[in-house]
């Protein structure tokens, strides 16, 4: 039993914290840099010491988890199959309801966009990934679209609703060992 307990894998999935718009160099707001300190004291009062983190390229990511980085003296490691998922190439007028209809069909896309189920696939190459390593405790900051669907992979509820509730930022956690356990949502709430 004891050997089951070290292969366990606790993974703190993370949507980054408030930002200025959407492209990739977008900054967080004055309250997103408050929310990233939250995130700090958060991860370093955890129970668990945190021992890798991962972000996705965006500016947003990387300083949503940069403050827990430099006070647990961890290198943030950037991932591009962490990125946000693109859903066209062209800007959408009702992409709102392009964006619920990818949820629905998850083979669906649109030319120069990505579907749900090949966005799925590249953020699990990334847990598939640390399943592999002797990191105990992850931390992976990304993005709401590609989180939401990523947590849809281990939990059919997750979806279109879900995605329409999470906040900047949230918190899941992911359970591995011998099997998978349902991702939870972390009560830490920020209070900005």
């Amino acid at each position: 039993m004891e050997q089951a307990n070290l292969t366990e894998k606790k993974i703190y999935l993370v949507r980054h914290c408030s930002a200025h718009g959407q492209h990739r160099d977008s900054p967080l707001t004055t309250n997103g840099l408050q929310q990233a300190n939250q995130l700090a004291e958060f991860f370093s009062n955890l129970d668990e010491e945190i021992d890798h983190i991962i972000s996705s390229p965006y500016l947003r990511a990387v300083d949503s988890i940069k403050p827990f980085a430099n006070k647990a003296q961890l290198t943030i490691h950037v991932d591009e199959r962490l990125k946000e998922r693109i859903l066209s190439e062209d800007p959408i007028d009702d992409w709102l309801d392009v964006l619920e209809h990818s949820f629905q069909e998850l083979d669906f896309s649109l030319p120069g966009g990505e579907s749900s189920n090949d966005a799925i696939e590249r953020a699990h190459e990334v847990i598939d990934q640390m399943k592999s390593t002797t990191f105990r405790n992850i931390v992976i900051v990304s993005h709401g679209n590609l989180l939401s669907l990523l947590l849809h992979r281990y939990d059919q509820a997750f979806g279109f609703d879900t995605w329409k509730a999470m906040q900047n930022p949230d918190v899941y956690t992911l359970q591995l060992g011998r099997q998978i356990v349902r991702p939870v949502q972390v009560d830490w709430k920020s209070d900005l």
